[in-house]
């Protein structure tokens, strides 16, 4: 964590809500889930999910000067980023976050049913539907990752998105992973995301989202497959955009 809030320049506290304490008082089912309190600690206004950043903004703007705050300029700021800080498509959104430990994993689709934290060899069906995902190779599953426990494999995904996002993690003593994507079977070419490149290799050297994929054309279902080389990967959550 304080890795990331050195990467991502953030100056000012952030909450570590390791115990989901944060989390239950406010009854929350999403993530990203912002929620804007006023100087008087109540709810004003809430929003789930990416986008409708300026109109965030324009809340955040009205509770500073209601709190006294006098250099507000009232002028919406023009906010841009690239990799995976992008502004998502939502308008072309089938698959949705999906989570790959078992505590919260849907539309798991390996031949063999998870085992819960135990080691178990699975291999995926031949056809997956549209927001299935598989496990390939031998893997522990555990409360809120997969850990690969073979000199290689795989994880399967039938998706619909414009950029596809993984969650991943190095192996717990810290070192790199290398990983090689495909997109439909082959490299992703011009659809590589900023952590891949067109021949779909890249390397896991920290805890953080890795963008995947970003596709430049037509936005279509499409299977997406990362074959892990090195053993001991972390892999927690799936999101797109």
């Amino acid at each position: 964590m304080e890795k990331a809030v050195r990467d991502l320049k953030i100056g000012y506290p952030v909450a570590i809500d390791s115990n989901d304490v944060i989390w239950q008082a406010f009854n929350n089912e999403y993530w990203p889930a912002h929620y804007f309190i006023d100087g008087r600690g109540r709810i004003r206004h809430h929003h789930f999910g990416e986008g409708d950043y300026e109109r965030s903004e324009q809340v955040i703007q009205q509770l500073l000067k209601e709190n006294g705050a006098t250099s507000v300029s009232g002028v919406a700021m023009n906010v841009s980023g690239s990799g995976a800080e992008a502004p998502p498509d939502n308008q072309d959104v089938r698959s949705h976050e999906t989570y790959i430990g078992y505590q919260r994993a849907e539309n798991f689709a390996s031949a063999q049913a998870i085992a819960q934290d135990a080691s178990r060899t699975y291999l995926p069906r031949p056809r997956l539907s549209l927001n299935q995902w598989a496990l390939s190779g031998t893997w522990k599953v555990e409360p809120e990752s997969a850990v690969l426990r073979g000199s290689s494999g795989k994880i399967v995904f039938r998706f619909h998105a414009r950029d596809l996002h993984l969650v991943l993690g190095p192996t717990k003593d810290g070192k790199s992973v290398r990983f090689r994507v495909t997109v439909d079977g082959t490299p992703p070419g011009d659809d590589h995301g900023s952590d891949t490149g067109a021949n779909g290799a890249g390397t896991i050297e920290g805890h953080r989202l890795y963008q995947l994929i970003r596709q430049k054309g037509t936005v279509e279902d499409r299977t997406f497959e990362i074959e892990f080389l090195d053993p001991g990967v972390q892999a927690f959550a799936f999101t797109f955009g």
